[in-house]
């Protein structure tokens, strides 16, 4: 087997950008479904922190949980800021 002798980067946050894209797109079809208004209720959450914005339908509220308010202000300001 041939041995690599260069330096590998990974980007870690790439990465974990993209889970919590994924969640928040649940998060926001699941709010969609249920007939809120998800930008109202995903800001609600975002604000207060109370799970209660957050519907249970597909799991979402136990999703978003998983993601920090200050890890999802920052993932969210960094994607607006660069597209």
């Amino acid at each position: 087997m041939e041995e690599l002798d260069f330096t590998r980067k990974f980007k870690l946050g790439d990465q974990r950008d993209l889970e919590i894209k994924t969640i928040l797109t649940t998060v926001y079809q699941a709010l969609q479904e249920k007939g809120y208004n998800p930008v109202n209720q995903i800001v609600g959450y975002i604000l207060s922190e109370d799970p209660t914005y957050i519907t249970n339908h597909n799991s979402a509220r136990a999703m978003i949980r998983k993601v920090d308010r200050d890890e999802l202000l920052q993932t969210l300001v960094k994607y607006y800021l660069t597209h």
